[in-house]
């Protein structure tokens, strides 16, 4: 069993930065590929990036390539999204995953464990 728990979200005016963190706990975290995803009132939820167990292979969405910044510390059992450039579009629910088996997951179906999510809102 894997627990995450996220941490970081919050209002922001369109233009600005928010920083997330998703501490995880029980099963070895050095052995998990980690994501995050996001999912607005009405849609689907939607992959945003993902990191590799070690930390050296990331993946990102189109949409936030280039603003978003994925990493982890594996001594902390914590990965972390640093957004950047933040747009009213961005607004959503984010989740914290935690895979294995896959390569790069990127699909949600691809994630076994999640957290209950953070809310960023970007205003206009």
């Amino acid at each position: 069993q894997v627990q995450l728990v996220e941490s970081g979200g919050g209002l922001v005016q369109a233009g600005g930065s928010l920083g997330l963190s998703c501490a995880a706990s029980g099963r070895s975290f050095m052995s998990l590929d980690m994501g995050w995803f996001r999912q607005a009132p009405g849609k689907e939820r939607e992959f945003v990036a993902a990191v590799v167990s070690s930390g050296s292979t990331t993946m990102y969405a189109d949409s936030v390539k280039g603003r978003f910044t994925i990493s982890r510390d594996n001594r902390k059992n914590t990965v972390y999204l640093q957004m950047n450039s933040l747009k009213p579009e961005d607004t959503a629910v984010y989740y914290c995953g935690a895979s294995s088996g896959w390569s790069l997951p990127m699909r949600p179906q691809q994630y076994g464990y999640w957290g209950q999510g953070t809310q960023v809102t970007v205003s206009s």
